[in-house]
C-alpha cells in the first residue's frame, strides 16, 4: 500500500499529499452521488490509492477531475478516473497535448511505472472569467490563477472559504514556467479573499491564522528576487553573481519542500534573468 497523508479539511472536503514527490497535493469534494477531484498525484499508485479511498471509504464515484495546471505531477493521473470529465483552462488542454504527450513518451523510457499512464486533456475548458459548479451543498468557483504557469486556475469552495490554489501558492513561489508579475498578482488576490484555508499545490495546508504571514513572505520573496535580478542585469559576471544569492537572503528557507527549495530558488533566479534581461 502506498503511503500518503490524508486529511479532512472541512465537511466533505479532503486533502491528499504525496510522501514520495515534492509534497505535491490533491483534493476531493464529495457530493451525495458523486465527487470532484482536484488534481492527481505524481505516481500512478498514489492516484489509485486516492481513488480507492473515494470509492470505498466515501462510497462515491468521481464524476469530474479539475486540473489546476498542466504539469505532470498534477495531471498524469487523469487517466485513472476513466469515467470522469476533466475540466481545466483552455491552455491546460493545449499544453497537455503539445508538451504532455511528448514528455510522457520520453519519461516512459526511464520509468516502468508510467507504462499505464495516458495523457487525458481537459474535456471542458474555459479561457476567461470564472466557472461555477455545484457539488451537493457546495459551490465551487473556478478562476484563473497565473504566475506559476499561464494556464493556472484555483478552485474556491465558497461556503467553506477553502481555496485549492494549485501552484499559484507554494512554500516557495516557482516562476520558471510562468511570470513573476502574474505570480505577485495571484498571491495578492489570494491574500484578499478572506480564506479559512489555502491548499497549496505543494506543501502543507495553510490555516487561517497563518495566511497573512504566508502571503507576506511569498510577496517579499518575489519582490526580492525581482529586485536582485534587475540589479544584476548590468554586471559582466551575472551568472556567478546570481549563484551567490542564497535563498535566505531572499527571505525563504532552504528546508522547504523537503530540501527541494534550494534547487527551485536557483532556477527562479536563472529564469528571471532570462525574462528580465533577455
Amino acid at each position: 500500500v502506498v503511503s500518503m497523508h490524508r486529511e479532512r479539511v472541512s465537511e466533505n472536503v479532503y486533502w491528499f499529499q504525496s510522501e514520495v514527490y515534492a509534497q505535491v497535493t490533491a483534493g476531493v469534494i464529495v457530493g451525495p452521488q458523486w465527487a470532484v477531484v482536484i488534481d492527481t498525484l505524481a505516481l500512478p499508485e498514489e492516484t489509485l490509492g486516492m481513488r480507492e479511498f473515494i470509492e470505498h471509504e466515501l462510497s462515491v464515484q468521481v464524476r469530474y477531475v479539475i486540473n489546476t495546471h498542466y504539469h505532470a505531477d498534477h495531471t498524469w493521473g487523469n487517466c485513472f478516473f476513466p469515467g470522469a470529465t476533466v475540466i481545466g483552462h483552455a491552455k491546460c488542454r493545449e499544453y497537455l497535448i503539445e508538451r504532455g504527450i511528448p514528455s510522457l513518451e520520453g519519461s516512459r523510457k526511464q520509468d516502468a511505472n508510467l507504462r499505464q499512464v495516458k495523457i487525458v486533456p481537459p474535456h471542458i475548458t474555459f479561457s476567461s472569467g470564472e466557472m461555477a459548479m455545484r457539488v451537493g451543498k457546495k459551490n465551487l468557483i473556478i478562476a484563473p490563477a497565473f504566475g506559476h504557469s499561464d494556464d493556472g486556475i484555483s478552485v474556491l469552495v465558497e461556503e467553506d472559504r477553502v481555496l485549492f490554489a494549485g501552484d499559484a501558492f507554494m512554500p516557495l513561489p516557482y516562476v520558471v514556467d510562468g511570470n513573476v508579475d502574474d505570480m505577485l498578482a495571484s498571491v495578492k488576490k489570494i491574500g484578499r479573499m478572506g480564506l479559512e484555508n489555502i491548499i497549496q499545490g505543494h506543501g502543507d495546508i495553510i490555516l487561517r491564522g497563518e495566511i497573512e504571514a504566508a502571503v507576506k513572505e511569498n510577496l517579499n520573496y518575489l519582490n526580492n528576487i525581482k529586485k536582485i535580478v534587475k540589479s544584476a542585469g548590468k554586471r559582466k559576471n551575472v551568472d556567478e553573481f546570481l549563484e551567490e544569492i542564497t535563498i535566505e537572503e531572499c527571505g525563504k528557507s532552504r528546508v522547504y519542500l523537503g530540501g527541494l527549495a534550494e534547487t527551485l530558488h536557483r532556477r527562479n533566479l536563472r529564469a528571471l534573468q532570462r525574462q528580465l534581461n533577455g
